[in-house]
């Protein structure tokens, strides 16, 4: 299961960065005539100033749902990595607040994606970057390396989500910090009407619920967790993409409006060695 998953996800987002190549926008890896499907998600997320400090292909090409660089504390001369960092926009930012003392890497299993990353670095002309090929599941840095994780809207796509987790805070710091954006549910939804909403918003159903999202980063090991939505979906946003999934939306309204939301997750590592109990 989790191959297929891995392997979606590899399709849809290697087709997106083609499409941005062709000059068109990558809507969560739908297809364009779904473009319209994830504008409540994916639009408006950069401000004016952030959008001229980027190269126009980062950002079509980005695919998230949140702002983790205007969220996130990042400070002259760190370490910042973003997993699944697709066209690369987070990166870029990252890297020009972290300053020329800092580094920025970013992490993605695409190789279409990599290559539009590295072309929209080379546009930008920005050096303290690198990006890596690999999976968030196995991160390619040593322990303690890295003073911030950021991540936009990709750890929901993993199958081993305790995985990633066990992997962000190996490669932090003591004392550093998790500050990613991400797709979470609050209280219960239908299993069935869960599928059909997450396709929508995050185009594969893997979103985790607000209280387990706490419980996995507790049980890795991080502290002062807190979970602040940013953007909560309504089913409306939705209507005419379920409709045409067969979803009887009036029927599901009360079900699943205001559950479903972009929310920042912030934790850190101890700045002593916790031991995993």
């Amino acid at each position: 299961m989790s191959t297929d998953i891995k392997e979606i996800v590899k399709e849809k987002y290697g087709q997106a960065a083609l499409r941005v190549h062709s000059g068109g926008s990558s809507c969560c890896g739908a297809s364009t005539a779904l473009d319209s499907c994830c504008d409540p998600i994916t639009t408006n997320l950069y401000d004016a100033a952030q959008a001229g400090q980027i190269p126009e292909d980062a950002l079509k090409a980005s695919l998230g749902c949140g702002n983790p660089t205007a969220l996130a504390q990042l400070n002259p001369g760190e370490t910042v990595l973003d997993l699944g960092s697709g066209g690369g926009i987070d990166v870029l930012l990252s890297a020009r607040r972290v300053g020329p003392a800092g580094k920025a890497y970013g992490l993605d299993m695409t190789d279409e994606m990599l290559a539009l990353a590295r072309e929209n670095q080379r546009q930008a002309g920005v050096e303290n970057v690198e990006f890596l090929k690999g999976e968030i599941e196995n991160i390619p840095l040593p322990d303690n390396s890295v003073d911030v994780i950021i991540s936009n809207c990709v750890i929901n796509l993993s199958a081993d989500k305790d995985r990633v987790l066990r992997e962000a805070f190996r490669v932090l710091k003591p004392g550093g910090r998790f500050a990613v954006s991400d797709v979470v549910v609050h209280g219960e939804v239908p299993a069935e009407v869960r599928a059909s909403v997450l396709l929508w918003v995050g185009c594969i159903a893997g979103a985790l619920q607000d209280a387990e999202y706490i419980s996995k980063l507790a049980r890795s090991g991080f502290e002062g967790i807190e979970v602040e939505p940013t953007r909560i979906y309504y089913v409306e946003d939705a209507r005419a993409f379920l409709t045409g999934q067969g979803v009887d939306v009036n029927a599901i309204a009360p079900l699943v409006d205001g559950k479903f939301m972009s929310a920042f997750i912030r934790a850190k590592k101890p700045r002593q060695k916790a031991t995993k109990g």
